[in-house]
């Protein structure tokens, strides 16, 4: 099964992404999409396994097979923690849903190093840009403050809310390049030190429900195989060695 079959067929899970969702969006902005898909069980059963994710086939579209979206859900990877709570939900099945449904068995009190040690990669890429360029790429700017405030709040109340609401118009003003850096740096300063505060006393559990998302997608696989594995095992007429065995005879391996 080819990569873009998989995605086409085997969704379980897309939204919109990027600013669309974070409540950033203007006639310019792109249309980024995201989504989940479940790669048949026996497709695993193959030496050349499925594909962890999946870049298309449209573009501004990438989508992660489950196991390893639920793998960096668990270490509290930003980009898929946020793709789990965006307000824009192109399409879910009965498995979406589920997956849905466990949103607060991915959050921890590990999300302040992920998104901390995120958001200082970044701000060292903004400062490498006013170095040598005079000023940072605002865009980026942007986005790195909503990732604060995103951080922080998720840290104080235990939710994690991607839409900026009505931070909207400053954090434009800053993508327009019309506040000053220094102010800009005051700022991203203030929202790490407040999530440093918020970290200590957080609602959040100090890890993740790994046990309860292990289940899930066990229980996801084995109904993908029931479903799926009696098509997935019919023997291909050019096979010599499975037509013997189908036939019950042995067959000299060479």
């Amino acid at each position: 099964m080819d990569a873009e079959a998989l995605v086409r067929d085997h969704t379980i899970y897309s939204c919109v992404m990027g600013s669309r969702a974070f409540g950033l969006a203007t006639d310019s902005s792109d249309t980024d999409r995201r989504g989940v898909f479940l790669a048949p069980t026996p497709l695993f059963w193959r030496f050349e396994k499925p594909p962890t994710h999946v870049e298309g086939p449209a573009e501004e579209q990438f989508g992660w097979e489950l196991e390893r979206f639920c793998a960096l859900a668990l270490r509290a990877n930003p980009n898929i923690l946020e793709c789990l709570h965006s307000p824009v939900v192109e399409y879910v099945d009965d498995t979406g849903r589920e997956l849905l449904a466990l949103r607060e068995a991915f959050l921890s009190r590990q999300a302040h190093d992920t998104f901390a040690r995120y958001a200082l990669g970044q701000r060292k890429k903004l400062d490498a840009d006013v170095r040598q360029h005079g000023a940072p790429r605002w865009k980026h700017a942007m986005h790195l403050l909503r990732l604060l405030m995103s951080s922080r709040d998720l840290l104080r109340t235990g939710v994690l809310t991607i839409d900026v609401g009505d931070q909207r118009k400053p954090l434009l003003a800053v993508k327009r390049g019309e506040v000053p850096w220094p102010r800009v740096e005051t700022w991203m300063s203030r929202l790490a030190t407040e999530a440093d505060e918020a970290a200590a006393r957080s609602p959040l559990p100090p890890e993740p429900d790994r046990a309860r998302v292990e289940a899930f997608l066990i229980r996801v696989r084995r109904a993908s195989a029931l479903r799926t594995a009696p098509e997935a095992l019919q023997p291909n007429p050019d096979d010599e060695v499975v037509q013997s065995v189908v036939r019950g005879r042995s067959v000299r391996q060479h």
